[in-house]
């Protein structure tokens, strides 16, 4: 049963658990995609495809707070929020190192597709694309950081490629810093906040991580 913290006829709020696709690809493994149009199937007795908007994404380690479109419409005006920043996504990550008090990250990344590897190259190298996040570390502990990200742009990998070419890898981050096997990323969407896209009231949806490494920052802001 997916996790679901809100529901409407417009919008649908889920978590992700890590490991579980955003939406199918080729190896044909789960994906919450599709369990959440199995949900509303179900649940709403409905015949036939049932419409679901994907309107971003989390990488498949990386969990936390999504939002689907529930009609074109909405998946419209949600896209475009999210492409204007008029949404605000913000992270939780753990990563090596001590990160300073605040930061921003701006580089160029390019993406090998058919290895899935985004890499920090200089500006003008062709098909790179500008990324800039802002971060905050909230706690240091034991030669770890408990960071809060904002993204300025959308890239893929974007948080896990910058704070690893800044020197801060992300905590068990086994393509782009020192994770071994059986760790699992310690980056996490925990706040999400948009506007209605009919009602065009602000929401503000949180949910923060548990178990394993986020244990060591136990009682630091914002846990």
């Amino acid at each position: 049963m997916p996790d679901i913290i809100y529901e409407d006829n417009h919008v649908l709020v889920a978590v992700k658990p890590p490991n579980l696709l955003s939406q199918a690809d080729d190896t044909g493994d789960p994906d919450l995609l599709s369990e959440l149009k199995e949900y509303i199937r179900v649940k709403y007795a409905k015949p036939g495809a049932v419409y679901l908007g994907l309107v971003h994404r989390l990488d498949r380690p990386v969990g936390g707070l999504m939002v689907f479109a529930r009609t074109s419409k909405a998946a419209a005006r949600l896209s475009a929020q999210l492409q204007t920043h008029a949404a605000g996504r913000e992270y939780l990550c753990v990563c090596e190192g001590e990160a300073p008090d605040r930061f921003t990250c701006t580089d160029w990344l390019l993406k090998d597709r058919d290895r899935n590897q985004v890499s920090v190259v200089p500006e003008n190298t062709p098909g790179a694309q500008r990324a800039v996040l802002h971060g905050e570390c909230l706690r240091r502990r034991e030669g770890l950081s408990l960071c809060r990200i904002r993204l300025e742009t959308g890239r893929s990998h974007q948080i896990r490629v910058q704070l690893s070419h800044a020197g801060w890898p992300l905590w068990g981050d086994a393509r782009y810093g020192n994770g071994r096997p059986g760790q699992q990323i310690a980056l996490w969407g925990w706040r999400l906040s948009f506007e209605h896209p009919t009602k065009k009231e602000p929401l503000t949806f949180e949910r923060l991580p548990a178990g394993g490494i986020w244990e060591t920052f136990a009682g630091a802001a914002p846990f």
